[in-house]
């Protein structure tokens, strides 16, 4: 009896000992039934399976049952940041910014969608025939994407976004080569000043783990609300309120955007707003809570660099459907938005804050003025595929440097002066 036939008995005999509620037994305790089933495939059956056999097929079976199915060991992974599963049969992993495919297979396309339907039951979203794709969290923090067949060819496909516990502050973000100790000064200042910020770049380049190490600096006093589509901002704050979109039901009802959330949060008295991605028709209430008082706001966009979020800022307002000329949007953008953190992921793998850049005002064309205030100069790329380079100030002053001295926050002026190289 090959493997495959030989799991499914155990897994059918298994089913039948634990009967319906299988997460409340012990990994102990299902090993214990499994040598069990194993002893009597032996002595009813005839069936002999080597001690060797016996342990894989323990491990896959409790895997199943208490786990992640085939994706446990990635999942334990510490140094995998991301697993990309493309149908059954091919799994790929990235570990230390490299994308490899790997060992890992599911046993066929009902098993891969059994470990989906097991991921998905408790965050109450669904995904099926009807709806055959979805976000959402897993309890760690980690971010799941699902779509399945036949929008996605080749099976099932599941993508998961690592929560990486061992980034908790802005020295793990220096440890780690992101950004250096005077762009940690400058972002850790903003945040203490409530300057309105957006975190920019591609997707996993890290804007979300960067928001969440700053956020850590936001007084414990002040009321916070989080707003995202699929939890994934953990913040160490009592004092915060996440607020979560929700899908339509199966007569396309009930659906809550990000936007409708957003117009509510202005109304709940917040001290901060952090908005976990800027997508859609959300910009335009984005912009109009930046110039009505609302200060310290942090939200995240997927550009390609702080010239595009303008441009992107803009596309979305039109397409909220109100009729404004590009001027007073603009006008709007200049106002409200301080400051764009700008990441990007390089060649070697690593995740750099490039630019962090000043959003100052128009020109007498009502073009945006954007300054760069910090950036990161790559050098080389030496024989080994390490990229080489320096972050250091562009020496301009940020145009708001009085609202530092308001709010009490010191940023003395030689934070800006550009580094001398050695």
């Amino acid at each position: 009896m090959d493997k495959l036939g030989l799991k499914k008995i155990l897994r059918e005999s298994l089913f039948l000992s634990l009967g319906r509620d299988k997460s409340s037994f012990s990994k102990e305790e299902i090993t214990s039934k499994i040598e069990d089933i194993f002893e009597s495939l032996e002595k009813e059956r005839q069936i002999i399976i080597s001690d060797k056999d016996r342990e894989i097929l323990t491990s896959e079976i409790i895997n199943d049952l208490l786990g992640w199915g085939p994706l446990q060991k990635l999942i334990e992974d510490e140094e995998v940041t991301e697993i990309m599963v493309n149908g059954p049969y091919q799994v790929y992993a990235e570990r230390k910014g490299k994308k490899f495919l790997t060992e890992v297979k599911f046993d066929n396309e009902q098993h891969l969608r059994y470990i989906i339907e097991k991921m998905i039951r408790p965050t109450g979203r669904r995904v099926d025939e009807s709806f055959p794709y979805v976000d959402f969290s897993l309890e760690d923090g980690s971010r799941v994407n699902v779509i399945l067949p036949p929008l996605s060819v080749e099976g099932p496909t599941l993508t998961i976004r690592k929560f990486l516990k061992r980034i908790e502050s802005l020295e793990d973000l220096i440890n780690l080569g992101t950004l250096d100790e005077k762009m940690a000064h400058f972002l850790k200042a903003c945040i203490k000043a409530k300057i309105n910020m957006i975190f920019s770049g591609a997707t996993g380049v890290g804007k979300t783990t960067t928001l969440e190490v700053l956020s850590s600096y936001i007084e414990p006093s002040e009321r916070i609300i989080t707003i995202e589509d699929a939890l994934e901002l953990h913040l160490r704050q009592k004092h915060v309120v996440r607020l979560l979109t929700r899908a339509p039901n199966v007569e396309g009802k009930g659906e809550v955007a990000i936007r409708d959330l957003f117009i509510n949060t202005l109304r709940m008295r917040p001290s901060r707003i952090i908005l976990g991605e800027i997508r859609g028709q959300e910009a335009l209430d984005f912009l109009q809570a930046l110039n009505s008082g609302h200060r310290g706001i942090l939200a995240v966009i997927h550009a390609s660099s702080p010239e595009d979020v303008v441009s992107r800022l803009e596309t979305m307002v039109f397409y909220s459907g109100v009729n404004l000329p590009i001027w007073a949007i603009r006008r709007q953008i200049t106002q409200g938005l301080e400051v764009v953190v700008q990441q990007e992921q390089l060649v070697d793998g690593s995740r750099k804050v490039t630019r962090i850049s000043e959003i100052v005002d128009l020109d007498s064309e009502d073009n945006i003025i954007i300054k760069d205030l910090f950036s990161f100069a790559q050098e080389e790329i030496t024989p080994q595929g390490e990229v080489r380079g320096f972050f250091s100030p562009t020496g301009v002053l940020p145009t708001f440097l009085s609202k530092f001295d308001k709010m009490g926050v010191k940023v003395p002026k030689e934070l800006f002066e550009p580094n001398k190289k050695s």
